[in-house]
């Protein structure tokens, strides 16, 4: 019975065997052409994230970027590329964890949720670098206008705002900081480099390369003429300090400045605050400065809530690094309840005996020793410093690959409206289908 059960399988193999011929297989053809057709619409589902992108991109005003446009009707040249889809996909990134404009590119044609983005438009990245950083004006705007729409919503409240720093390591190494003695010697020798690439003559080297030589040599001119120019300012600032080290700028990126990291350590970097609705966690106030200390923020960023949302926050909440008599004035002075820790050092604000303490100084220090304001204080590291862990770790803030104070203020700008956006497709997601 068992034989029987193989006979089949024998006799096939036998006829196998008695087979003349070459076996005929279908095998790979990787160099044939195929034109496969796609369905844009159909490669994402209903409610994915890109599509709430795109909906909330919709719904914002971009006159700003369509002022800087060349492409007119009735003129040569191609039609330039909407900003909205740009304005996406830099959003769509920012939430992905992308800060690379060739890994934008890149998935602009490798990924579902890009190319759907993208509707069939070529994109490159230059096109996407440039788009990046060249509209902080603009950024500013749609800001204000994702945080009147929260506020529209009541989603923001402005009860509380919480403000907080972070220091984000500069694209610039320790060594290209130089005394002014050295930045002279610098200067000339980009003089020198500038006059040699002028002087070389069209036809020795590709046109494309010697361009890029001349534009190579001017833009680090104008670096460290740019890194003298800001000389004083850094002399002032230790002379202030009573710092003994002698002041140095960057060649690379004269805006930035070394500052103390989160892990003790040394290095260039820039302070970025941001400012944060304690009811609802969206980012309404943005700043980026290359002082290393937070005492002088609180002050100008009262003063932006206020103009972005047109009436100041009830109370706000600031860590010591923020204690100064400039910051207890200006809160007093927009009516808003001010909440931060008493410093025991002897130069805090009503600690001396010399004169009459301020009024606004005398009520934050007797508030600061009830109960309910240590209460409300604590709202601070979960609202503050959650936005700067997010930041950090999911939204590209912590790697700089841009250079200088305006182009880490866009990519802060960036970052902050890709938050708000966030928290628009949380907590009001069927205004966003």
């Amino acid at each position: 019975m068992g034989d029987e059960l193989f006979d089949d399988v024998d006799r096939q193999d036998a006829a196998v065997e008695g087979v003349d011929g070459a076996v005929r297989l279908e095998t790979a053809n990787r160099t044939q052409v195929e034109l496969t057709p796609t369905d844009l619409e159909a490669l994402l589902p209903p409610g994915h994230a890109a599509r709430l992108v795109w909906r909330f991109v919709e719904g914002l005003d971009l006159q700003r970027f369509h002022a800087t446009i060349r492409a007119r009707e009735g003129r040569a040249g191609r039609p330039a590329i909407d900003p909205k889809l740009l304005v996406a996909l830099w959003l769509y990134a920012t939430i992905d964890g992308v800060g690379s404009a060739r890994e934008v590119d890149r998935l602009c044609y490798a990924h579902d949720a890009y190319r759907w983005l993208r509707g069939g438009v070529s994109v490159n990245y230059h096109t996407l670098s440039t788009f990046r950083v060249a509209h902080q004006a603009a950024l500013d705007e749609l800001l204000t206008q994702s945080i009147t729409v929260l506020l529209d919503k009541r989603v923001i409240t402005l009860n509380r705002i919480a403000q907080d720093g972070t220091k984000i390591r500069a694209s610039a190494g320790v060594r290209s900081f130089k005394r002014g003695e050295r930045l002279r010697a610098c200067r000339q020798m980009a003089r020198q480099q500038v006059a040699r690439t002028q002087a070389e003559a069209d036809g020795v080297a590709p046109a494309r390369r010697l361009a890029a030589q001349r534009r190579a040599a001017a833009e680090q001119l104008a670096r460290v003429e740019e890194a003298l120019a800001q000389l004083p300012e850094v002399e002032a600032t230790k002379a202030r300090n009573r710092s003994r080290s002698a002041a140095k700028v960057s060649v690379t990126d004269p805006d930035a400045r070394v500052m103390k990291l989160m892990d003790g350590g040394f290095r260039p970097a820039y302070n970025v605050q941001f400012a944060t609705d304690v009811d609802s966690h969206a980012i309404v106030g943005v700043a980026v400065t290359n002082e290393g200390a937070d005492g002088r923020q609180l002050p100008p960023m009262l003063a932006q809530v206020v103009t972005r949302t047109g009436r100041a926050p009830g109370a706000a909440l600031a860590d010591g690094g923020y204690v100064s008599l400039a910051a207890i004035e200006a809160a007093a002075t927009h009516d808003t309840t001010l909440y931060m820790p008493v410093p025991k050092r002897a130069t805090a604000p009503g600690a001396g005996t010399a004169r009459a303490p301020d009024p606004a100084v005398v009520a934050w220090r007797a508030r600061m020793a009830t109960p309910e304001a240590h209460t409300i204080y604590q709202a601070r590291a979960g609202t503050a410093e959650r936005v700067n862990a997010d930041g950090r770790t999911h939204r590209t803030l912590n790697a700089l690959a841009v250079r200088g104070l305006h182009k880490v203020h866009t990519g802060a700008l960036w970052i902050a409206l890709a938050h708000n956006l966030m928290r628009m497709m949380e907590i009001v997601p069927h205004q966003m289908t």
